[in-house]
């Protein structure tokens, strides 16, 4: 009996410590697998799986056509030489634009206005690169240039079909307004008009109209269709207060013959009639009253031109040029302009109160240069 109460203590906690063994094992596996506080699982400062993957509804045609064309956009620095105060040549950023990228080997397409005058050109790429460009030609009359840099296996960007565009379809505006801070902005709207007409000096420019914002420092840049195609280059803004939403940019159809001839001429090679003409607005600027009810007035004739070789002279007034009429400057050159060089057409002009029509045959435009 004593030796029984000796081991009492013993025996006791080894019957304890057996039922609690027993617990654990049957219900161990239950409380480890029991799921830890959502806390210790998802913390809301740190971005989850499912916002990393892109969906659908994210993944819009803005969004592709941004991800096609952005690469292909670059900036365009205007650098200049001027004299300061104490008279010494030092050069100046005159401005920065936008281009397109349209063939791999460099060349890229913008506008006259952004390279006009530069004494220096400067291509930043998307890429972060910064590369020395050259202007190999440029045609004020539709506010177009080519750039070329010296690069090979440049992204490029596609060009569409302005013809085919429906108004009220997206239209995407990629560019740097305000300058390369900026650089690759994206902006959206739609096709707003299509051939809209305005004047622009003594050119008629027939352009896209749309509302995707277009501010300085774009032009040059891509309107861009929901399928990823450049259907126009951006290239002016009506900045009138009060008015918003009215951007324009010139159809890539109009465009595509233009880089096509100053790529090969360095040029366009336009008709040439040989006179020098004023309309009332135009008569107006100069100080005079132009008394005439159509049609436009004969200020001066290039001796030896088309329209001096036909017979037409200071004083007359043309109505017509190939059957269409003329009442402003922007006209005539537009009919010109249709035209092809050689061409003969019929201009129809009143002297002396006599309506006379003449066959004149157009020569190539001289050089500017």
């Amino acid at each position: 009996m004593k030796k029984f109460k000796r081991f009492t203590p013993y025996l006791i906690v080894a019957i304890v410590g057996a039922i609690i063994g027993g617990l654990l094992v049957g219900c161990g596996s239950e409380f480890f697998a029991r799921p830890a506080p959502k806390s210790q699982l998802e913390n809301p400062l740190v971005p989850s799986k499912a916002a990393a993957q892109v969906s659908e509804a994210r993944n819009t045609a803005i969004v592709r056509a941004a991800r096609a064309v952005g690469p292909a956009v670059v900036g365009i620095t205007n650098k200049a030489y001027v004299r300061d105060f104490f008279n010494r040549e030092i050069m100046i950023e005159r401005g920065t634009g936008s281009g397109v990228i349209f063939d791999p080997n460099g060349y890229i397409v913008t506008n006259n206005h952004v390279v006009e005058n530069a004494s220096e050109i400067v291509v930043s790429l998307s890429d972060g690169r910064t590369l020395p460009g050259k202007v190999l030609g440029t045609d004020p009359a539709t506010d177009l240039a080519v750039v070329k840099v010296e690069a090979t296996g440049l992204p490029t960007a596609t060009f569409g079909d302005s013809d085919k565009l429906m108004v009220g379809e997206p239209a995407i505006a990629i560019g740097n307004p305000l300058g390369l801070e900026f650089q690759g902005s994206v902006t959206a709207g739609v096709i707003s008009a299509l051939n809209r007409t305005i004047e622009i000096g003594e050119r008629e420019f027939k352009l896209i109209q749309t509302d995707a914002a277009i501010n300085p420092g774009n032009s040059g840049g891509a309107l861009v269709n929901a399928d990823g195609l450049v259907i126009g280059i951006n290239s002016a803004k009506i900045a009138v207060a009060g008015v918003e939403g009215i951007g324009f940019a010139i159809p890539i159809n109009t465009a595509r013959p233009i880089l096509q001839a100053i790529i090969e001429h360095g040029r366009v090679i336009r008709p040439y009639l040989g006179v020098g003409v004023l309309d009332k607005a135009s008569a107006a600027r100069y100080g005079y009253i132009l008394n005439i009810d159509k049609g436009v007035y004969v200020a001066q004739v290039v001796a030896g031109g088309p329209a001096d070789m036909a017979g037409i002279r200071r004083g007359d007034i043309i109505l017509k040029v190939a059957g269409t009429e003329i009442n402003s400057v922007a006209q005539l050159r537009s009919a010109i302009d249709a035209q092809a060089v050689g061409a003969k057409v019929d201009v129809t002009f009143v002297r002396n109160g006599k309506t006379h029509t003449v066959k004149v045959t157009l020569v190539e435009m001289p050089s500017q240069e």
